[in-house]
């Protein structure tokens, strides 16, 4: 069943189909979160909120509307309450979980952690609307038809966007590889 389907059957009441979108979801809600925030313990609490959120305004869904833009834009709007409420906006170090089972050399194994700690602290000094897109479209793989849909931008802007967010984020690597 598709997610559409299953929203609207939340939507009419069966809240029990919630679960299914949860387990679909709830991943990529709090990778995009996490990458957003820097912080593993505010992506879990604002995750929570996105899903609760998706309970409390079920009645706002429209059957048109694709659930994944839908649920982004929870998503978007939990993380802009929270950087709202946050005074001072400092990375904290964030683990990122290794895919591979094996494990290379150990050499290898510490410049690569290296680069990726590199990477988060780069992605980190980018602006908001820059780290967004990045991790939108390079983190959690939606296409860029996807991300102007619910960001309100056309398909040629979100483009030009992440082609100038890649390169400033070339910028901040580089620059923090040099120190």
């Amino acid at each position: 069943m598709s997610d559409e389907h299953i929203m609207e059957a939340v939507k009419n009441g069966n809240l029990q189909q919630a679960s299914i979108l949860f387990d679909r979801y709830h991943k990529r809600i709090f990778n995009f979160l996490a990458r957003m925030t820097g912080e593993r313990e505010a992506a879990e609490d604002l995750t929570q909120n996105v899903f609760l959120r998706m309970l409390k305004y079920r009645h706002t869904y429209k059957p048109e509307m694709k659930f994944q833009s839908w649920i982004y834009q929870m998503a978007r709007n939990a993380f802009s309450d929270y950087y709202q409420q946050q005074k001072q906006r400092i990375p904290v170090k964030m683990e990122v979980e290794k895919l591979d089972d094996h494990l290379p050399d150990l050499m290898e194994a510490l410049e690569q952690e290296e680069n990726e700690k590199r990477l988060i602290r780069a992605l980190a000094q980018l602006p908001d609307d820059y780290r967004e897109l990045l991790v939108l479209t390079r983190f959690q793989h939606l296409k860029y038809e996807e991300v102007a849909g619910f960001l309100n931008m056309t398909v040629a802007n979100v483009k030009v966007k992440v082609h100038r967010a890649i390169g400033q984020l070339r910028e901040n690597y580089f620059e923090l590889e040099k120190l």
